[in-house]
């Protein structure tokens, strides 16, 4: 049953999909979420939202470790046993790709996460029985 646009998302808002694929701000929509390649920017240009307030932590590296270095292997292992290049040819295939896939593969998982916990309303562990304590 289709009821229609979501009241809570509000126009402009991309989807955790978009803004993980286009490093979107996840309140406007505009590409300011980082300022280098992997590193978030302290807040948006656009809509000024404050964007250290979300830790999207290590996670999106260990991740990316174990499926981009499972990937890497599985191909190098296909190409040696297909063709059998020397090891140089190798390291000029691999050692890019890596480096690439890692790259992309952590500015867009850091941008999904990000956008997931603005989504979601996530804050930190405990933030809320601090904030009772202070009162």
């Amino acid at each position: 049953m289709d009821r229609g646009p979501d009241p809570a998302r509000k126009k402009g808002q991309p989807g955790i999909a978009q803004a993980a694929l286009f490093g979107l701000c996840p309140q406007c929509g505009d590409r300011t979420l980082f300022d280098g390649i992997v590193q978030f920017a302290p807040r948006c240009r656009a809509c000024g939202l404050d964007l250290t307030r979300f830790n999207v932590g290590d996670g999106p590296a260990g991740f990316l470790t174990l499926i981009i270095g499972a990937l890497i292997v599985g191909l190098a292992l296909w190409l040696d046993s297909t063709i059998r290049p020397p090891f140089w040819v190798h390291a000029i295939i691999w050692i890019p790709v890596t480096t690439g896939a890692v790259l992309l593969g952590l500015r867009a998982a850091k941008a999904g996460l990000l956008a997931s916990e603005y989504r979601n309303k996530a804050g930190e562990a405990g933030a809320a029985a601090t904030r009772q304590d202070e009162t």
